[in-house]
Protein backbone atom coordinates (compact mmCIF):
# COMPACT_ATOMS: atom_id res chain seq x y z
CA UNK A 1 0.00 0.00 0.00
CA UNK A 2 1.47 3.22 -1.13
CA UNK A 3 1.81 5.46 1.56
CA UNK A 4 2.32 8.82 -0.48
CA UNK A 5 -1.73 7.79 -1.00
CA UNK A 6 -4.68 9.36 0.31
CA UNK A 7 -7.64 6.74 0.50
CA UNK A 8 -11.51 6.93 1.07
CA UNK A 9 -13.43 4.57 3.39
CA UNK A 10 -15.37 2.93 0.20
CA UNK A 11 -11.77 1.96 -0.65
CA UNK A 12 -10.47 4.49 -3.94
CA UNK A 13 -7.12 5.90 -3.52
CA UNK A 14 -5.84 8.94 -4.60
CA UNK A 15 -2.79 10.43 -6.03
CA UNK A 16 -2.28 14.39 -5.98
CA UNK A 17 -0.99 16.47 -8.42
CA UNK A 18 -1.56 20.27 -7.36
CA UNK A 19 -5.39 20.74 -8.81
CA UNK A 20 -5.96 17.18 -10.40
CA UNK A 21 -5.88 14.07 -8.91
CA UNK A 22 -5.44 10.43 -10.50
CA UNK A 23 -8.08 8.32 -8.71
CA UNK A 24 -8.09 3.92 -8.64
CA UNK A 25 -9.23 1.37 -6.39
CA UNK A 26 -7.04 -0.30 -3.43
CA UNK A 27 -5.47 -3.35 -3.38
CA UNK A 28 -7.91 -4.41 -0.96
CA UNK A 29 -10.46 -3.79 -3.11
CA UNK A 30 -9.76 -5.55 -6.13
CA UNK A 31 -8.89 -8.28 -3.85
CA UNK A 32 -12.46 -8.77 -2.65
CA UNK A 33 -13.71 -8.04 -5.91
CA UNK A 34 -11.93 -11.04 -7.35
CA UNK A 35 -11.30 -11.15 -11.07
CA UNK A 36 -12.34 -8.07 -12.80
CA UNK A 37 -14.07 -8.84 -16.09
CA UNK A 38 -15.76 -5.10 -17.05
CA UNK A 39 -14.64 -1.62 -16.10
CA UNK A 40 -17.12 1.78 -17.03
CA UNK A 41 -15.35 4.42 -16.55
CA UNK A 42 -17.46 8.44 -16.44
CA UNK A 43 -16.79 10.39 -19.46
CA UNK A 44 -13.83 13.21 -19.60
CA UNK A 45 -16.09 16.52 -18.96
CA UNK A 46 -18.16 14.59 -16.73
CA UNK A 47 -18.70 16.47 -13.29
CA UNK A 48 -18.77 14.55 -9.70
CA UNK A 49 -19.49 15.30 -6.46
CA UNK A 50 -17.55 13.61 -3.60
CA UNK A 51 -19.21 10.21 -2.49
CA UNK A 52 -21.18 10.37 -6.15
CA UNK A 53 -20.92 7.37 -8.11
CA UNK A 54 -17.61 7.30 -10.56
CA UNK A 55 -17.98 4.16 -12.66
CA UNK A 56 -18.77 1.07 -11.84
CA UNK A 57 -15.93 -2.69 -11.73
CA UNK A 58 -18.00 -5.98 -13.04
CA UNK A 59 -15.92 -9.08 -11.54
CA UNK A 60 -16.54 -12.68 -12.03
CA UNK A 61 -18.04 -12.49 -8.55
CA UNK A 62 -20.52 -9.49 -8.42
CA UNK A 63 -20.61 -5.39 -9.44
CA UNK A 64 -19.35 -2.63 -7.38
CA UNK A 65 -19.53 0.50 -8.06
CA UNK A 66 -17.02 2.78 -7.85
CA UNK A 67 -17.13 6.37 -5.81
CA UNK A 68 -15.65 10.19 -6.34
CA UNK A 69 -13.45 10.72 -3.06
CA UNK A 70 -13.27 14.75 -4.01
CA UNK A 71 -15.37 16.31 -5.96
CA UNK A 72 -14.41 18.04 -9.59
CA UNK A 73 -13.99 17.78 -13.25
CA UNK A 74 -12.92 14.73 -15.32
CA UNK A 75 -10.04 15.25 -17.45
CA UNK A 76 -8.62 11.93 -18.28
CA UNK A 77 -9.97 8.41 -18.11
CA UNK A 78 -7.46 5.32 -18.58
CA UNK A 79 -9.04 3.41 -21.99
CA UNK A 80 -7.34 0.78 -21.82
CA UNK A 81 -9.12 -0.56 -18.82
CA UNK A 82 -11.45 -1.48 -21.59
CA UNK A 83 -10.32 -3.85 -23.61
CA UNK A 84 -7.69 -5.01 -20.82
CA UNK A 85 -9.71 -4.50 -17.32
CA UNK A 86 -7.54 -7.33 -15.88
CA UNK A 87 -5.28 -4.80 -15.15
CA UNK A 88 -6.87 -3.33 -11.88
CA UNK A 89 -5.86 -7.18 -10.53
CA UNK A 90 -2.31 -6.92 -11.50
CA UNK A 91 -1.67 -3.08 -11.01
CA UNK A 92 -4.43 -1.37 -9.27
CA UNK A 93 -1.86 1.91 -8.12
CA UNK A 94 -0.66 2.03 -11.43
CA UNK A 95 -1.50 0.49 -15.08
CA UNK A 96 -4.60 -0.23 -13.06
CA UNK A 97 -5.80 3.88 -12.45
CA UNK A 98 -8.95 4.64 -13.35
CA UNK A 99 -9.76 8.45 -13.86
CA UNK A 100 -8.06 12.22 -13.37
CA UNK A 101 -9.97 14.64 -11.88
CA UNK A 102 -9.26 18.62 -11.70
CA UNK A 103 -10.27 19.09 -7.93
CA UNK A 104 -12.99 21.75 -7.52
CA UNK A 105 -12.21 24.65 -5.94
CA UNK A 106 -12.46 24.22 -2.17
CA UNK A 107 -11.79 20.06 -1.97
CA UNK A 108 -9.26 20.00 0.45
CA UNK A 109 -9.60 16.22 0.71
CA UNK A 110 -9.87 16.39 4.54
CA UNK A 111 -12.10 13.28 4.30
CA UNK A 112 -9.45 11.56 3.00
CA UNK A 113 -7.35 8.55 5.01
CA UNK A 114 -3.76 8.50 5.27
CA UNK A 115 -2.04 4.73 4.45
CA UNK A 116 -1.69 3.83 8.29
CA UNK A 117 -5.40 4.93 9.01
CA UNK A 118 -6.77 2.96 6.00
CA UNK A 119 -4.48 0.23 7.09
CA UNK A 120 -6.18 0.26 10.13
CA UNK A 121 -9.76 0.39 8.69
CA UNK A 122 -9.16 -2.92 6.61
CA UNK A 123 -7.82 -4.36 9.00
CA UNK A 124 -10.55 -4.18 11.71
Amino acid sequence: MPEELRYSTDHEWVRSDVDRVRIGITDYAQDALGDVVFVSLPDVGAVVEAGGVLGEVESTKSVSEVYAPLAGTVVAVNAELSSVPERLNADPYGLGWLCVIEVAGGEDGADLLDAESYRALTQS
